[in-house]
């Protein structure tokens, strides 16, 4: 496959004109564009410059978003809030109760803000990194439509309910924790298969119903791998009841009845950490994260490396030689 590295300022000055000429404003567009680009120069294409093409298109339809919505307060229980997304853009909504949530934690040591009608936020991990960088832990969810089915089924009921854990450490190299409900995104799935890469591990089953490292079969079958089994399940079905629930919004199974997925339901909650932990969370993280490190790797394996480490690594290396691009899908954001 053709990769093209590009230049960070240019892939925002790109994405910005494709989004000023969809209809967003001035700040709205810059913002959009920044967040598309920082989240493919960490790595995280298949949320980054991969699905551009589908957000634009979705706002240019209108299907399901407003360009021109604002999150608004709904309801203020204390440390609690809830917003009400109005279908607007899902990342600057989720920036926007991510912000709130860190500004309630510093006022009260935490914050918690739900939100209902909202839309895709693209890489969840965004907001964690946003409040670490605020010096707060974040904690944050989403629901989904209808991805996975049950352990013992084929019939997808489940959300791919992303979760966020981030931790701030010195120099922006937080503890980031960003997963999906099944062992691999859909987002990921798609990599591996365009690339015609083997998964390093099964991710799903085909449609013989047996375990599978073949991603383009795995999407074809519809069948993606829950982590841990039923475990996953029942964590998936958790955070899906949790986040309707708080923020007064819909659950999965009303959003799987929709043609398309949108109006989920998030949750965003910021801990003031230095207020909380003081002088001693830099150590005890540091100290936790050092001895993680000093495990031997097996045999022709990586060294061990804490959850966020190597996107650093990545966004480093993208920053000094260029982000990669696939060659077709740099000429398909050229052309919108």
């Amino acid at each position: 496959m053709e990769m093209h590295r590009v230049h960070f300022d240019i892939l925002v000055a790109e994405l910005n004109r494709v989004l000023l000429e969809t209809g967003f404003t001035t700040e709205r567009a810059q913002r959009l564009a920044r967040i598309f680009t920082e989240t493919t120069r960490d790595g995280v294409y298949s949320h980054g410059v991969n699905r551009f093409p589908a957000f634009a298109g979705q706002a240019r339809s209108g299907k399901g978003m407003d360009l021109h919505a604002e999150p608004e307060s709904a309801s203020d229980f204390g440390v609690l809030e809830q917003w009400d997304g109005k279908l607007g853009p899902g990342i600057l909504n989720a920036c926007v109760c991510m912000d709130r949530a860190v500004e309630v934690a510093r006022a009260h040591g935490m914050g918690c803000v739900s939100l209902r009608n909202t839309n895709h936020w693209m890489r969840a991990g965004t907001y964690g990194l946003r409040a670490a960088d605020a010096g707060c832990i974040g904690i944050c969810w989403t629901n989904t439509t209808q991805l996975i089915p049950p352990y013992g089924s084929a019939d997808r009921k489940v959300g791919n309910n992303p979760l966020v854990f981030s931790i701030p450490r010195p120099e922006g190299r937080h503890f980031l924790l960003d997963m999906a409900m099944s062992q691999y995104s859909h987002g990921k799935l798609d990599v591996y298969r365009v690339a015609n890469r083997r998964l390093p591990v099964p991710g799903g089953y085909d449609d013989s119903g047996n375990l599978s490292y073949d991603a383009g079969a795995i999407q074809a079958a519809r069948r993606p791998l829950p982590i841990g089994y039923w475990k996953g399940i029942g964590l998936s079905m958790s955070l899906d009841l949790v986040a309707s629930l708080l923020s007064g919004g819909r659950s999965t199974y009303q959003i799987a009845q929709e043609e398309a997925e949108y109006g989920v339901s998030q949750v965003f909650i910021a801990i003031h950490a230095d207020a909380v932990a003081g002088d001693r969370m830099h150590e005890i993280v540091d100290r936790t994260l050092a001895d993680f490190r000093a495990a031997q790797p097996l045999e022709g394996s990586d060294p061990v490396s804490y959850p966020g480490e190597r996107m650093f690594r990545t966004r480093e290396e993208n920053l000094a030689l260029g982000i990669p691009v696939e060659a077709d899908r740099w000429q398909e954001i050229l052309a919108l």
